[in-house]
């Protein structure tokens, strides 16, 4: 399972309930359980995606800094380890959204499908080149690579996921 990361497009945007919904899936050559500890180890995870600080048991608290500099605070409400994992960013606030990943095991890897929910519409192609622009780092993490800067490649993949957005209204 090699990962082209030209101008393969990953993601796909919908709209819910009046918001958006950003939903990234891909392939990963490697088992749940070590896709599970990349999501889930704060020192993996800083790797790719973000720093967090505080309780990252269920019902626990954090505070996160993602590499694409977005910061606030999340609340852990499902963890069911190597399967699914929800996460509330912003709760309470009027921003809240819901991150979830869920994992499954296929063709001697892991499929993987992250989707982020409440978004606004405005916006929701600026998160889909973002979300992207975390799992192609994500890829590289696992495949011992550095990530490359998430600016850079998020205005590469805007335009891609602007389009997306316009087939979708």
């Amino acid at each position: 399972m090699t990962h082209d990361t030209g101008t393969r497009i990953v993601g796909s945007l919908r709209s819910e309930d009046g918001s958006g919904v950003v939903r990234m899936e891909d392939l990963f050559a490697t088992d749940a359980d070590d896709l599970w500890t990349a999501l889930t180890e704060p020192r993996r995870l800083a790797a790719w995606l973000a720093e967090v600080d505080g309780d990252l048991h269920l019902g626990g608290t954090f505070q996160a800094v993602f590499t694409s500099s977005w910061e606030g605070p999340g609340r852990v409400d499902v963890c069911e380890p190597a399967r699914r994992l929800l996460v509330t960013m912003n709760p309470g606030l009027p921003d809240e959204t819901v991150i979830e990943a869920l994992l499954t095991p296929e063709d001697g890897g892991t499929r993987l499908v992250i989707e982020e929910r409440g978004l606004p519409l405005s916006e929701y192609s600026k998160h889909g080149a973002g979300w992207q622009a975390h799992v192609e780092d994500l890829i590289a993490h696992l495949d011992g690579r550095d990530r490359t800067p998430w600016r850079d490649r998020w205005a590469q993949l805007a335009p891609h996921y602007a389009e997306l957005a316009r087939t979708q209204g």
